[in-house]
């Protein structure tokens, strides 16, 4: 299984945590697809058998207004998103409705 961790725009940052390799990049297609649709910059952190690929820094982190995990299992890290908005979905949700997914997050983001 893997983290995959989405940066949308300047200070917003998305995670998930699909079941298998597979909907991994499934998902990073789809989100990474809505995000910059809406105009977000993405950036992709996996964590996996590997290894972490790509981190995300701590920089990254406190600049992130929202964090969304999209997991079916508990997400490895969690813990450096303390002190963030944390938004919580399956991954199915991710997969099949990324576009209302981020529309939703630039709500929250916005209210």
């Amino acid at each position: 299984m893997r983290d995959l961790i989405l940066q949308l725009s300047k200070s917003s940052i998305y995670s998930t945590k699909p079941v298998g390799i597979a909907h991994t990049y499934i998902a990073q297609k789809k989100i990474e697809t809505a995000a910059k649709k809406a105009g977000h910059n993405v950036k992709i952190e996996t964590q996996g058998t590997i290894g972490i690929e790509n981190p995300l820094t701590a920089d990254e982190i406190a600049a992130a207004d929202i964090v969304l995990l999209a997991a079916d299992v508990k997400v490895t890290g969690e813990e450096r998103f303390a002190g963030k908005k944390v938004v919580k979905v399956a991954t199915e949700t991710a997969v099949k409705s990324p576009n209302k997914l981020i529309e939703k997050l630039s709500e929250i983001v916005n209210s």
